[in-house]
């Protein structure tokens, strides 16, 4: 998204966990989020219960088409990007240079999920077609920890699902309930590059389940069901006629063509 847009609206009982949960990794500086200590990152909690399921889809070949310098331009301040934003629906390149344009591009993206109260961003939530995310699941700067995930792919997640309410600053004002997947098991990259693996529950899980979405092309409206789409449809026409307003052109996409709920264990478009 050009500029955070993504939010995580949280119920009282989520938010009571957020601020009471404990740090899922140890603090470090913006440009090194994740510490360079080998192939897995050890956790508080590494209990292999509830892991019933794993995805067929491997990490994606080598072949494929990665980010260029200009894939990666941005100006800021960034903007956030709202829907129907045909940007919001481009795939997104896998990154393989990790520079200092890199580090700035993911501080950028702190910077404006913070001031529009987010707890978590993809990068084409602010207009940039990559394979990268940043969050916060404290949602407050110099509080929680500050994660940086670049071309993440999800090789396992629980049985158990969970059903919250969820909000996406693409959609402001909007919110409805989502069925997640309660952790996830990832293989990423940090923005040195290092490789890492780690696994994430709870809150931390959603909010990398909704930004992974958005790197798929996958908006929280499309993990909804009937009923919750429905109850939120008039809203979403109104993001369509704004975006029509604004930009004189038809809107790209439209609730009428809402076909149904996407399957909540699906991890790609």
């Amino acid at each position: 998204m050009a500029a955070t847009r993504l939010r995580l609206h949280l119920c009282p009982r989520l938010r009571a966990f957020a601020s009471s949960c404990r740090p899922l990794f140890a603090t470090h500086p913006r440009t090194l989020p994740l510490p360079r200590t080998g192939p897995a990152i050890p956790l508080a909690a590494r209990t292999r219960r509830g892991f019933g399921s794993s995805l067929a889809a491997g990490p994606p070949a080598e072949d494929d088409d990665f980010a260029t310098a200009a894939d990666l331009q941005f100006e800021p301040p960034l903007k956030v990007v709202k829907y129907p934003d045909p940007v919001l629906r481009a795939p997104n390149k896998r990154i393989n240079t990790f520079d200092n344009n890199l580090r700035t591009l993911a501080d950028e993206m702190f910077d404006v999920m913070y001031k529009t109260d987010g707890i978590g961003l993809s990068a084409p939530q602010v207009g940039v077609n990559v394979q990268l995310m940043v969050f916060n699941p404290a949602g407050v700067e110099g509080e929680g920890e500050e994660i940086i995930l670049v071309n993440p792919v999800v090789y396992k997640f629980s049985k158990r699902l969970l059903v919250y309410e969820e909000g996406c600053l693409s959609f402001p004002g909007i919110h409805g309930n989502v069925l997640r997947p309660d952790t996830v098991k990832i293989a990423a990259q940090d923005v040195t590059g290092a490789k890492i693996k780690v696994r994430l529950s709870a809150l931390a899980a959603r909010v990398f389940q909704h930004e992974f979405d958005h790197l798929q092309g996958v908006l929280f409206f499309d993990r909804m069901t009937v009923d919750v789409v429905d109850s939120i449809r008039e809203e979403l026409k109104k993001l369509e006629d704004k975006y029509e307003e604004t930009t004189g052109q038809a809107s790209p996409e439209t609730i009428e063509n809402y076909r149904g709920t996407k399957d909540v264990i699906s991890f790609s478009r």
